[in-house]
């Protein structure tokens, strides 16, 4: 190599291009995983670490080959402090391992080095946190999140931004400015913030409940433009079915990635259980 010349590293595949091949390779399933009390109760087991371990690793070990993505949510695994978050460790790692995507469910939102760090922390190559994508809270300004969009951008990972959530309290903030409200605001900049991205899918999705119901048009929201995923939490136990998902998204349901968890969980602890409820809800969505 001539003196004075670096190497150029390879461009890596952008996480949009990663999800967006599992998607058509898989469907678009994401199976939460979400170790509430009740649910490790459900399986026979006690609401503690070793618990927190099993219930996640065998989620992880049902669903990989069939789910595009699992998203473990990280507040369940807070609760047991730094022990828990070992496990949430182990459990991105076997997701690697198992060749399915993450979401780490962690909401992060902040300014300046605060949000810097917590971009460290879910988005950089080596942080054990490391996680696919991560979801996002963008009610302190979008542009706060700029550490993580970039940090994102850097190491071909993502994130998902909440905008249009199904809480009813979710409106009082969301919807708020009517034909320019919040939520309008929050698709446009993910909008122009997949401009640096190319290919069918940009690597800046955004969360959208299932169970919205005619938010998208009250709000003049226009999804397709994002050109990002559609993370739709809300499929089978909070109400939602795919019939719901299509009718709702309309034309950017291509981009849709549903996400079920308890509706799944329930059916555990057996692998065959959990294998055979996330395959009757991926039949659900590619047939719908």
């Amino acid at each position: 190599m001539p003196e004075g010349t670096t190497e150029r590293q390879p461009a890596r595949e952008t996480f949009g291009s990663r999800l967006a091949a599992a998607m058509a390779a898989r469907g678009p399933l994401c199976v939460g995983i979400d170790p509430h009390p009740g649910l490790l109760a459900d399986w026979g087991l006690n609401d503690d670490v070793a618990a927190l371990e099993r219930f996640s690793l065998t989620v992880v070990e049902a669903v990989a080959s069939l789910a595009a993505a699992v998203k473990p949510q990280v507040a369940l695994y807070e609760r047991h402090g730094s022990a828990g978050m070992a496990v949430l460790e182990r459990t991105l790692a076997a997701a690697a391992d198992a060749g399915v995507l993450s979401i780490a469910d962690a909401k992060r939102g902040d300014i300046g080095s605060t949000m810097a760090a917590y971009a460290d922390a879910w988005l950089r190559d080596g942080s054990a946190l490391a996680a696919d994508s991560v979801t996002l809270s963008p009610y302190l300004g979008f542009e706060s999140l700029r550490p993580a969009l970039d940090l994102a951008a850097e190491y071909g990972r993502g994130v998902f931004v909440l905008a249009l959530t199904s809480n009813p309290e979710g409106k009082s903030v969301q919807h708020v400015g009517g034909a320019d409200s919040v939520a309008r605001r929050i698709a446009a900049a993910a909008a122009v913030e997949n401009q640096r991205y190319t290919g069918s899918l940009g690597s800046v999705g955004l969360v959208v409940g299932a169970t919205i119901g005619s938010a998208l048009q009250d709000l003049d929201v226009d999804l397709g433009a994002v050109r990002g995923p559609l993370l739709a939490p809300g499929l089978g136990a909070q109400g939602a079915t795919p019939a719901d998902l299509r009718a709702t998204f309309g034309t950017a349901y291509p981009s849709v990635l549903a996400t079920s968890s308890r509706g799944i969980l329930a059916a555990g602890p057996s692998l065959a259980g959990l294998r055979a409820a996330t395959q009757e809800t991926l039949d659900g969505l590619l047939a719908a």
